[in-house]
């Protein structure tokens, strides 16, 4: 029989392990090298149990940490001989984890000889050896074709000292080898420090504290999710998206589904996602993980109360995937380089905005996406100094989704992240690479109306320094931008050009792939919007004025799309209301 556990000491302990999870975050940000990495903060840290459950994680990005347990269970079933000094390398596809690009640093954390924890810390690399120098190769037909170097779970140091072998294949393959390895050792030392931190934990409390606590801590999370649930009605709730066409997709792109049911008498929620395509001849299939993360995240934003982010919460949840499936296990060799953001992030928006089918106050609109040019992967060689260059840049963010209460963020940058992820400095991303970047704004009139506004899209505008610099991107939501969600319009659509400076003649370029922007020209790239909640017509009339004044929604939407009248700049609240009843009335 388990003893009961004193509530105060669960929560001291559940701080202190977010806690041990935030101080990993802090080293590796300030440690890692690529900017993606330091700056953008595209990783993720946290603590598995030692039956690989996730304990905590702490600001993680549920595409990376959401469906973590799997990484731990590949390093338990494919090694007998683990023990303290360890850590692995990870970024199988095939197996647990998300896409290649994604390397994970797992250390098994042994206490009295007992394997009771395991850090990790999965970071994004700028690169990971693709064959075109991107980690989002959405074109790549196979596996093959992507080129990643592929770490099934390998031993990567032995009593805390680095394995040669491993580090010399990254080395040779990797373009910019040092960068790579800078963030190796940034990612080992912030496992390394929950490594310390528990140990300070266990002699604290003592171990049998700790195992108890895990116990506790999910029993705990798993009745607070089995509440929120009960108090859910019973339903089916059945949603819908489309991927817009990409190479590899057909005309008419990826349409996807998922079926919802709400179990409040059995406190659970099932996700059927296995009525979707079989697996596609490009890089946009997802895997176990990231099919499972994204599934999720979308409860997570769907239901109206805040639950922990553990396999506590994670009980009450089932996600039903199939093998061969787009948007579920993938069967090698299809390729799954994009398998953390095309398909993850329609997936999202899939199942929070299912959820406002229930009644106004559940669920969420729908928000933007794409790896449009201002979120690209840049690459070349510095002029300045001779020396080559590649990372992924996050200098544009796109449209988030309106909520039942609050307007969606213009910093979004896409669902599968949650808003986790940072901006980069415009002038410290000029210094690094051999770009100048002109304009970053908000785009007026971009996020969908509703009663709740759907975040604006951001327009910006920049130019090689030197010869040229390749940008691999994809853009998307074209003809499928964010939806809307229970009279919420959707958000505006992207927009991409490259402009001729002398002369000012624009063109298209391709809808994804790669491009090189030479000298002479610069790149105009406006992300989506995300898609407003509830009738437009229902918004405040203050929040109408006050986006009027801040130039987020033009005095010809405010009327057109809000019935809001502006008589010689001011706003006319009898020809407001009069308008307005004139519209709902027709």
């Amino acid at each position: 029989m388990t003893r009961e556990f004193d509530p105060v000491k669960l929560s001291v302990l559940a701080n202190a392990f977010d806690g041990i999870v935030r101080e990993m975050t802090s080293g590796l940000l300030r440690s890692a090298r690529s900017s993606v990495i330091n700056t953008a903060r595209d990783f993720s840290c946290a603590v598995l149990t030692a039956d690989n459950q996730l304990l905590a994680a702490a600001e993680g990005v549920p595409v990376h940490v959401f469906g973590a347990g799997p990484l731990g269970e590949d390093m338990v079933e494919l090694h007998d001989d683990i023990r303290e000094g360890d850590a692995f390398l990870h970024n199988d596809p095939y197996m647990g984890n998300s896409h290649a690009a994604d390397h994970v640093i797992l250390v098994p954390i042994f206490i009295q000889g007992r394997h009771l924890f395991t850090a990790v810390t999965k970071a994004h690399q700028a690169d990971c050896g693709n064959s075109l120098p991107t980690t989002f190769f959405a074109t790549a037909r196979d596996v093959y074709e992507e080129g990643a170097l592929i770490f099934p779970c390998v031993r990567i140091q032995r009593d805390y000292t680095d394995i040669d072998d491993i580090i010399r294949m990254c080395r040779s393959r990797i373009r910019v080898p040092d960068q790579w390895y800078g963030d190796y050792l940034a990612s080992v030392g912030a496992s390394r420090i929950a490594e310390r931190r528990i140990h300070e934990l266990a002699e604290k409390f003592g171990v049998e504290d700790l195992v108890d606590f895990v116990d506790a801590w999910f029993d705990y999370s798993e009745r607070l999710t089995a509440s929120a649930i009960e108090k859910l009605p019973e339903y089916v709730l059945h949603g819908t998206s489309t991927h817009d066409p990409f190479p590899g997709t057909g005309p008419d792109g990826v349409h996807l589904q998922a079926t919802l049911e709400v179990k409040p008498k059995q406190g659970k929620i099932v996700i059927d996602l296995r009525e979707n395509p079989d697996n596609l001849p490009n890089g946009l299939n997802l895997t176990k993980a990231t099919a499972t993360g994204a599934a999720l995240a979308g409860i997570l934003s769907g239901i109206p109360e805040n639950l922990p982010s553990n396999a506590g919460t994670f009980r009450r949840v089932d996600v039903l995937l199939r093998d061969g499936c787009a948007v579920g296990v993938p069967k090698h060799p299809y390729s799954c380089s994009s398998g953390t953001t095309n398909l993850a992030d329609r997936v999202v928006n899939i199942v929070q905005a299912a959820f406002s089918q229930i009644d106004d106050g559940y669920g969420t609109a729908e928000g933007a996406a794409g790896q449009a040019p201002a979120k690209s992967v840049i690459s070349g060689i510095d002029e300045r100094n001779g020396n080559p260059y590649v990372n992924q840049i996050l200098v544009g963010g796109v449209g988030g989704p309106a909520t039942p209460y609050v307007d969606g963020w213009p910093t979004y940058q896409r669902p599968v992240c949650g808003s986790l992820l940072y901006h980069d400095s415009a002038e410290v991303d000029e210094q690094r690479y051999p770009i100048l970047i002109h304009e970053r704004t908000l785009v007026a009139d971009s996020g969908g109306a509703g009663r709740q506004r759907g975040g604006l899209a951001t327009r910006v505008t920049m130019e090689p320094r030197g010869e040229s610099v390749t940008l691999t991107y994809g853009i998307e939501g074209n003809l499928n931008p964010p939806k809307g969600v229970r009279g919420g319009h959707d958000g505006k659509a992207p927009a991409t050009w490259v402009e001729d400076l002398r002369t000012g003649e624009r063109r298209e370029i391709p809808v994804v792939g790669r491009y090189d922007l030479q000298f002479g020209e610069k790149v105009v790239s406006i992300t989506p919007g995300g898609g407003g909640y509830g009738d437009p017509l229902e918004r405040d009339l203050l929040a109408v004025l006050d986006d009027v004044r801040e130039s987020r929604v033009s005095p010809d939407a405010a009327l057109t799309d809000y019935g809001v009248v502006f008589t010689n700049g001011v706003l006319d609240e009898e020809a407001t209301f009069k308008n307005r009843q004139e519209r709902l009335a027709s």
